[in-house]
């Protein structure tokens, strides 16, 4: 499966984040973790929504 996913910081609620992954539960923690540069200054995240598709 491939996701579309929506973010929202818990340290700065305004700051949402939308991204594209095959392994969301992984991308997820990579957020968290501070390994994507675009997001390591607003964790922790959480999820607010995704969307599943079969193919990318």
């Amino acid at each position: 499966m491939h996701y579309v996913y929506m973010l929202q910081s818990l340290a700065h609620p305004d700051q949402r984040y939308t991204g594209f992954t095959a392994d969301l539960k992984h991308r997820l923690a990579a957020h968290n973790c501070g390994r994507s540069i675009h997001t390591a200054k607003y964790k922790p995240w959480e999820l607010v929504a995704y969307f599943a598709f079969r193919s990318e």
